[in-house]
């Protein structure tokens, strides 16, 4: 770290003079400095939220829309400017981070055009007992939301919670990364632009920033990082009783069935497992391959990754390993694999380098190693033969993790998919889900809870209103005390005529077995 006087282009005005450098992981160079935000800047930051969620939650959803879009437009716009920011401090090749960018604008898109008919007062059938009641619900924003963002994806990643948390109507404080605090701070200063108030601002920092976050008083806490992480946030959040979402980590299966197109399977597990280096929370790292198209899949993805080299060449198709600890792990991991009888059939020992690693194909690895078991983040993949589509899903679902998954399949792609315990599923593609703004995104497990993108991301930044509404007054006074013991006659009588006798299945005319029976 180091100590000056220079000002910070944010929004979040800093007490403390302390700073800290954002280095390129390509060459080690300094991309920028940016303030450590204290527990007393982050507090302000919060406070200050607080009074523009005021403003912003005021809004129509129509006026938050046009004010959403509008930044849209500049993003847009600027996209290769963001890109080069992602480029420079995360080392992913340009194509990679305009991808991300692309497909962030497209969910803050989607949010801002569809808030409206999913968060809007609905009615909602009040039964017969409660039939002189008008009833409905609504989706109110809850106020401040601090989003604690990923170095791996950081636009795409916070941008589905910072998009849907804005486009329900809460103000929002960006913590991104300290690997990638330029982005955080591009993201906040084109949204001022846009809109003119700082409904959205940043503050940037280490851990402790994060920490201090989490007691800053936000209304939600969504979390995007490892799990062991995620827990911490969250039991720093209990303290106040302050909710969370959580995206942690993943261990992602693939799954390819014996009709596979195996020259198009092969192609998605190998950028599944190496692009972005193989810094994909929803990356692919384990295959399960059935015996039929084994060696002819394990063959092709062979070919195919032959091509592949990582370098700091600008036409590289892997960028550098951004998290200089992670190499640690990655190495551990296949060196744990190849001592325990596991063979490397591309890269492996000597994969790993001072910043990159090389893309590694490892066979034969046992399921309690490192390499299947724990989140690798690198460009590898262990590939395993079985014998039927029931022992991949059983091995696939064999994880604390839950995160995505992937089915390869002609014929039974759907079935498949079905049975596999993750948030999400590509069939026939690989992180497809990702890119469809109408799906929700998360997972179960040691992957966290909670969900972004989707009428369930939207919903995730707001709580319920129910509102019931005399329209007459009952026939029973159930709730007086005005009641008689007539009126409970009335109750039961009825209740036993509405629900005392089999109930019958909508459209399908069959009674619900053990009901209506007598006693």
């Amino acid at each position: 770290m180091t100590m000056q006087d220079s000002t910070q282009d944010s929004t979040v005005d800093q007490t403390s003079q302390q700073t800290f450098d954002s280095l390129s992981p390509i060459n080690g160079d300094v991309v920028g400095t940016h303030p450590v935000h204290s527990a007393e800047d982050v507090s302000a930051a919060v406070l200050r939220a607080h009074e523009e969620a005021a403003w912003w939650s005021a809004l129509s959803f129509d006026e938050r829309a046009e004010q959403l879009l509008t930044w849209k437009g500049v993003i847009t716009r600027r996209m290769a400017q963001l890109a080069e920011v992602m480029h420079q401090e995360t080392g992913k090749p340009h194509g990679d981070a305009l991808l991300e960018a692309t497909l962030a604008i497209d969910h803050l898109d989607w949010a801002a055009k569809n808030a409206d008919k999913v968060l809007k007062r609905r009615k909602v059938p009040s039964g017969l007992l409660m039939a002189n009641q008008a009833a409905t619900v609504e989706y109110k924003p809850l106020g401040v939301v601090g989003v604690i963002g990923p170095w791996n994806y950081p636009v795409f990643t916070p941008m589905g919670s910072i998009a849907y948390a804005l486009a329900a109507g809460n103000a929002v404080v960006f913590k991104p990364s300290e690997y990638t605090p330029g982005v955080g701070e591009w993201l906040a200063r084109t949204f001022h632009e846009a809109v003119g108030r700082p409904v959205l601002s940043v503050v940037t920092g280490l851990g402790e920033t994060g920490a201090a976050l989490c007691h800053a008083g936000a209304d939600k806490i969504a979390f995007t990082g490892s799990t062991a992480t995620g827990k911490r946030v969250m039991a720093a959040c209990a303290e106040h009783l302050t909710p969370v979402v959580i995206e942690a980590g993943g261990k992602d299966a693939v799954i390819i069935d014996h009709d596979a197109d195996i020259e198009a399977a092969a192609d998605a597990v190998l950028w599944g497992a190496c692009a972005n280096a193989g810094q994909t929370c929803t990356g692919v790292e384990r295959v399960y391959v059935h015996e039929k198209v084994y060696d002819a899949f394990v063959a092709e993805i062979v070919k195919q990754a032959e091509t592949l080299r990582a370098d700091d060449s600008a036409d590289s198709p892997l960028g550098p390993i951004t998290m200089p600890k992670q190499l640690d792990v990655i190495r551990s991991h296949i060196d744990d694999a190849l001592a325990r009888g596991g063979r490397a059939l591309v890269g492996g020992a000597g994969a790993v380098g001072d910043r990159f690693v090389q893309p590694t194909i490892l066979v034969d690895v046992p399921e309690d190693s490192l390499a299947v078991c724990e989140e690798t983040f690198g460009p590898t993949v262990t590939i395993a033969r079985v014998g039927t589509v029931e022992e991949a899903v059983r091995r696939t679902n064999a994880t604390a993790y839950g995160l995505g998954s992937t089915v390869f399949s002609k014929a039974r792609g759907m079935e498949i998919a079905e049975r596999i315990r993750s948030g999400m599923t590509a069939v026939n593609g690989v992180i497809t889900f990702a890119g469809v703004p109408s799906l929700p995104f998360g997972g179960v497990g040691d992957s966290g809870f909670g969900r972004i993108h989707g009428p369930d991301g939207l919903k995730e930044f707001t709580y319920a209103k129910s509102i019931a509404r005399q329209r007459f007054k009952p026939v029973m006074p159930l709730t007086s005390f005005k009641r008689t013991a007539k009126h409970e006659q009335q109750l039961v009588q009825l209740m036993t005529m509405l629900h005392g006798r089999g109930t019958t299945l909508p459209k399908l005319g069959k009674p619900v077995k053990g009901r209506g029976k007598k006693a």
